[in-house]
């Protein structure tokens, strides 16, 4: 196992007065805006603390060696698709349940991509806003570990893997392949062998799991039409995509899973990886004039109370997220203790079969 780095010094107004080749004195009247220096040198000092990095610590507890009382989140989705997603809505209200009860502060912020996400924890780190951070939706090919060891800050990966190569890091984790496998023996048995599944973001390592699972299911069961399309996880992708399965297009982003290479026949059940997309699918085949379950059944990726305000009632994997944002907090506050690091497993999402799956009568 490889040897945890030793976390990166933050400069300091020494490290500027250095540098700048002026008193320590110079540079705090300089970097506070005060009168006491000329305004070259304040140019002078300005530009040797921008290039080290410096930025000013927001907390007082800082300055007195307290900490910052706060964590941080970050996340790097399109901001539209938020405000219907009951799963961050119920794992941040897990989280800062455990929050509260540290006293501890949670500072979150959505930005666009994970080079915004990086930017975000090193000008955190440089300004002492946060003494750890919670990180969510792990990338197939992800920079934020690597960042994270870089600075030292106490982290926790939610939803990745463990990962042998950052010792350091914490990680919390549902068995995605262990549901999928589920959803698919479930569906089998009902006589379903078109299948697709109208998967979420692209490039998530929780999306990838989920499409090669059913792809190796697919392969283990002969099932020869099996497909996984990524979208962004909005109810209008939901509704558009599903449209064009059901009227047999082929998509852009379309992952075959058993082997087919175009659109393919018409699918006799959908799944989706998550609940908002699961009932706007539900929506645009009924207005297509197909029936739910009786032409396509479906089945939502997560339970909340969506699947139970429409008609038929979705089948959906449930889980207590709650519980896995509460885990997650907790093992970042044992972190903050100093605490080992450690890789914790959540118990696998559980199929209830409810009125939006039956036989296929195909």
């Amino acid at each position: 196992m490889p040897a945890k780095r030793s976390p990166a010094r933050r400069p300091t107004m020494k490290d500027i007065a250095q540098r700048a080749g002026v008193s320590e004195s110079a540079v705090s009247f300089a970097l506070n805006d005060r009168p006491g220096v000329s305004e070259i040198t304040r140019d002078r000092v300005r530009r040797v603390a921008e290039q080290l990095g410096w930025r000013p610590s927001t907390a007082a507890r800082q300055l007195s060696g307290e900490g910052a009382a706060t964590v941080g989140l970050v996340l790097a989705r399109p901001a539209d698709t938020l405000g219907v997603d009951s799963f961050f809505l119920q794992l941040i209200s897990g989280i800062q349940e455990v929050l509260a009860e540290r006293h501890l502060g949670l500072l979150f912020q959505v930005v666009e991509d994970v080079d915004d996400e990086c930017a975000v924890y090193r000008r955190w780190w440089a300004e002492h806003r946060v003494d750890g951070v919670l990180v969510v939706d792990p990338r197939t090919d992800d920079a934020r570990p690597d960042l994270l060891d870089e600075l030292g800050l106490p982290a926790v990966v939610i939803g990745g893997a463990p990962d042998a190569r950052h010792p350091g890091l914490s990680t919390v984790w549902a068995d995605d392949a262990g549901a999928m496998a589920a959803v698919v023996d479930e569906l089998s048995a009902l006589g379903h062998r078109r299948i697709v599944h109208i998967a979420g973001l692209p490039g998530l390592a929780h999306t990838e799991r989920r499409i090669r699972t059913l792809r190796a299911e697919a392969d283990r069961r002969g099932l020869a039409e099996v497909r996984s399309v990524t979208t962004d996880y909005s109810d209008a992708e939901g509704a558009a995509v599903t449209r064009r399965v059901l009227q047999g297009g082929v998509l852009e982003g379309e992952i075959p899973a058993g082997g087919i290479e175009e659109g393919g026949s018409r699918p006799t059940a959908l799944i989706y990886d998550n609940d908002v997309m699961a009932v706007a699918g539900v929506a645009a085949a009924t207005e297509l004039g197909f029936s739910v379950p009786g032409d396509v059944s479906v089945v939502a990726w997560e339970d909340s109370a969506l699947c139970r305000m429409v008609k038929p009632w979705l089948s959906a994997l449930s889980r207590d997220t709650v519980e896995f944002g509460r885990t997650a907090a907790k093992e970042l506050t044992s972190l903050l203790d100093g605490g080992p690091a450690r890789a914790v497993r959540v118990p696998v999402p559980r199929l209830i079969s409810r009125e939006s799956t039956g036989p296929c009568r195909a």
